[in-house]
């Protein structure tokens, strides 16, 4: 076990974790130069594309000292969005130590702070790394003291690297081996195994990535999980080093991959913890924590006979990826969908792309939003985050909304625009904490949903880029929350409904209306767009017909003849108007989804 160390690597977004993770595997040798490629344990397309890390990954490493020592490394690269907070948090759980990454041009970010904290919650050994030093905006100086005021963590401890050109990697294998303690437990204990990932092998069913806490796991064993309440038993066991190498067993502190015959990512749970059905552990491992779905969307495919494929898509997506939640939903105009359940509009965003690519559907996807919880009058409470369930307004006592800390580190000069930007969004509270100079965190309470369409992008607008931001849920506080109906010829269109606060209605209403007025071709008679909440009209845009000039024909003679002809017209288009259908075409549901997101 001294020759064992299990680390992770954390960092704000695009950092440069998967470089720093090419760049260690590499040294070690773990692939020829033949098989190697960038992003090495980034396996999606559009992790690639991206440049971001989706799923956290893992990779067991052989190193050898420069005493001549061989030591085993097993590196988990995590992802830096806020979104996969959860990914990163079970990593931490199976690590004893951390590469805590820090950018030498852009220095401590608001992601940082967030997996500093997280890390510190598992009592984890912190090494940081200051990478991008070849960058001509580089200043390792500054960063080190950001390091030391920020963080809190030894400036001078801080290894200076270039994951791009390999310089100080080395010193960072060396700094692992020195500074993160190895693995401590009991190989004669009772069985306790942390399952942190879990992938889909079409061939051998889910494979697991295990960290063993303490006893010692073999082949063949019959195992218990310890929060499903599902047995097992271990068909093959082993390291992964990017082919799966087995072993007869895998002992305390280890990290490693188990086969036991499970069929899909839904039977398990992960952050399980594994035991032995004949010698159980007591307890399992502290700190679980289920994946909390925040953002909720109605997913429709573009034309309704590809229902089945939809179907079949969700299917095959859950079983990779446990966090996604979904259940039947329909629409008088789109047909029948998908209600489904993300972690945040990254999320949202990945899940739509690889709906769109690896199964070539085309996708309607209705505004997004949070759950709410109302307090009836009759007693009752429910939680609801779909429009088409909200009840009688009569009936409503009292609605709550979610509530989010949101922390933003800015350059002092964007201060103001930041601080009205937290206002423009509802902000109940906003406190500066001053970081470094030149640099402070603006803390702000404020509801979710306001950050769920454009705050993101309004910030990194305002502050050139500089901005970052990362956010915790609170609580739920109380809020005035209203039902928009769109009505299209006087007819409601289920799917464009929204939920949102008194306050923004109208200005969400007048930019549907005016989007939908765009989109939807003229017809024969005039088609009114109206935003409405209850029986109230609060927004409203007017398509005019297409019209004929009945009067053309005349040459002249009495006004009567002019006035009779254009009487008849009017009484057409009015019973025209009556019996008449508007046809919404699927752009118009897109471009309103679309714009409101941008």
């Amino acid at each position: 076990m001294k020759h064992i160390r299990n680390f992770c690597i954390i960092a704000h977004i695009d950092h440069g974790k998967s470089t720093l993770a090419d760049r260690l595997i590499q040294a070690c040798g773990g692939v020829t130069q033949r098989e190697f490629r960038d992003q090495m344990l980034d396996s999606m397309d559009i992790e690639r594309e991206r440049g971001i890390t989706i799923k956290s990954n893992t990779v067991s490493l052989n190193y050898r000292s420069p005493e001549g020592e061989d030591y085993l490394l097993n590196l988990i690269d995590t992802p830096g969005h806020v979104d996969f907070s959860h990914e990163v948090r079970r990593s931490l759980m199976a690590c004893e130590g951390a590469l805590i990454v820090v950018d030498a041009s852009q220095g401590v970010e608001a992601q940082t702070v967030a997996n500093l904290y997280l890390a510190m919650e598992y009592d984890l050994e912190l090494l940081p790394v200051i990478n991008k030093i070849d960058l001509p905006a580089a200043d390792v100086d500054r960063v080190r003291e950001e390091i030391d005021e920020d963080l809190g963590l030894d400036p001078f401890a801080a290894v200076p690297v270039s994951a791009k050109t390999g310089e100080g990697i080395e010193d960072v294998l060396a700094g692992v081996v020195e500074k993160l303690p190895p693995p401590e437990g009991d190989p004669q204990a009772p069985l306790k195994a942390l399952v942190f990932d879990a992938h889909f092998d079409k061939y051998r069913g889910v494979i697991l990535q295990c960290r063993v806490m303490q006893g010692t796991l073999k082949t063949k064993d019959a195992i218990h999980f310890m929060h499903s309440g599902r047995d097992y038993t271990v068909d093959e066991l082993g390291y992964n080093q990017f082919k799966l190498v087995p072993q007869e067993q895998l002992s305390v502190g280890e990290v490693g991959y188990i086969v036991a015959g499970v069929k899909s990512v839904r039977d398990i749970e992960i952050g399980d913890t594994i035991t032995r059905v004949e010698e159980p552990a007591s307890e399992p491992i502290p700190g679980y924590q289920e994946a909390k779905q925040v953002v909720f969307s109605s997913v429709y495919p573009m034309s309704t006979d590809q229902y089945p494929d939809l179907t079949k898509a969700l299917d095959k997506l859950a079983i990779n990826d446990a966090a996604l939640t979904y259940e039947k939903d329909s629409s008088a105009a789109l047909g029948f969908g998908f209600r489904c359940g993300f972690l945040g509009l990254l999320h949202l965003d990945v899940v739509q792309e690889r709906l769109q690519r690896e199964f070539d559907l085309g996708l309607v996807i209705s505004a997004p939003s949070v759950k709410y919880k109302l307090a009836l009058k009759d007693g009752t409470a429910i939680e609801v985050d779909n429009p088409s369930y909200w009840p009688d307004p009569m009936s409503i006592e009292s609605a709550t909304e979610p509530f989010i800390k949101a922390a933003i580190l800015t350059p002092e000069e964007y201060v103001g625009p930041v601080m009205e930007l937290c206002r423009e969004h509802r902000s109940e509270s906003q406190t500066m904490n001053y970081l470094s100079a030149g640099r402070l965190e603006v803390i702000s309470e404020m509801p979710l949903g306001e950050v769920l369409f454009d705050f993101y992008g309004k910030l990194k607008m305002i502050t050139r880029g500089y901005g970052s931001f990362d956010y915790d849920p609170i609580e739920y506080r109380k809020t005035d929350v209203v039902k928009v109906d769109i009505l299209v010829n006087k007819e409601p269109v289920d799917t464009l409904a929204y939920l949102v606060h008194r306050d923004k209605a109208r200005t969400r209403a007048l930019h549907y209306c005016e989007r939908l007025a765009q989109e939807i071709p003229r017809h024969q008679f005039k088609i009114p767009i109206q935003g409405v909440i209850g029986g109230n009209v609060i927004a409203r845009s007017t398509i005019a017909p297409f019209r004929k000039d009945v009067t053309e024909k005349l040459y002249g003679g009495d006004v009567t003849r002019k006035k009779k002809l254009l009487e008849k017209q009017k009484k057409g288009k009015a019973k025209m108007k009556q019996f008449g259908r508007v046809n919404i075409p699927q752009k118009a549901f897109v471009s309103v989804l679309r714009a409101d997101k941008d």
